[in-house]
């Protein structure tokens, strides 16, 4: 994946709704492998705009297609992936707030430049406790 091909849009940040939620609208390229299998000390709604994602919460693995939501509560084991052959945007809410600083720091990184002040505050926590999807024993 070129760091051009991941796209982002932090909508609305911690900072504007008294750390209550967060908005990100990000696009991913076809074949994007996802992070790997994780669990977050928040709550994770993810909303399909364009395209298919594969998501794997819990046990349960699914591809989703344009207007399909996925929910993915705090302390639940997940990720997803692209695995079509064309990209996909979803929108990402977060509850509480306060992950749109990892993606502020992903875009900046991407960009060659330095993170903006907002990315200067704590990031929730993320533990990784497995593989990536297309990584997973068949």
């Amino acid at each position: 994946m070129s760091p051009q091909s991941f796209q982002i849009n932090v909508l609305l940040r911690s900072e504007q709704t008294g750390g209550r939620i967060a908005l990100m609208v990000n696009t991913v390229p076809d074949g994007w492998e996802g992070p790997p299998l994780h669990w977050d000390d928040f709550d994770e709604a993810f909303y399909v705009i364009e395209g298919d994602l594969t998501f794997q919460v819990g046990d349960d693995l699914t591809t989703v297609g344009p207007a399909g939501f996925v929910f993915a509560p705090r302390g639940t084991h997940h990720t997803f992936a692209n695995l079509s052959e064309a990209e996909a945007r979803y929108a990402l809410l977060c509850t509480p707030a306060g992950f749109e600083r990892y993606f502020d720091r992903l875009a900046a990184e991407q960009a060659g430049v330095e993170p903006p002040p907002e990315a200067a505050g704590p990031v929730p926590r993320t533990t990784v406790v497995g593989p990536r999807i297309g990584e997973r024993p068949r």
